[in-house]
């Protein structure tokens, strides 16, 4: 049973950056991708980033240029720069686990809440 942990959500100013966490524990070795997700509220859970085992990205197009996933695959973490960001960024964001087809498939940790407003 993989868990997710995310941190380093909060306040921020628009145009301001901050630094997002996930720490996995457990056996992620049938993971072919470590993902951000991001939902608002009143709206459904997006995509937002993902890095593969081969270090294949995607992103959003809403947050390209402005985001940037890495991973420490030592520490079975994986992050999210955001940078230069915008009222639209604001939800509670969270990390999973991705198969070959893109499909989520760790259980849900709790997230880590982002909110962009001067």
């Amino acid at each position: 049973q993989v868990q997710l942990v995310e941190s380093g959500g909060g306040l921020v100013q628009p145009g301001g950056s901050l630094r997002l966490s996930c720490a996995a524990s457990g056996s992620i070795s049938s993971a072919y991708a470590m993902a951000w997700y991001r939902q608002a509220p009143g709206k459904e859970r997006e995509l937002v980033a993902s890095m593969s085992n081969v270090r294949t990205t995607y992103y959003a197009d809403s947050v390209t240029g402005r985001f940037t996933i890495s991973r420490d695959n030592a520490m079975n973490m994986v992050f999210l720069q955001m940078n230069k960001v915008e009222p639209g960024d604001t939800a509670v964001y969270y990390c999973n686990l991705q198969d070959s087809s893109g499909r989520a498939f760790a259980s849900w940790g709790q997230g880590t809440q982002v909110t962009v407003s001067s």
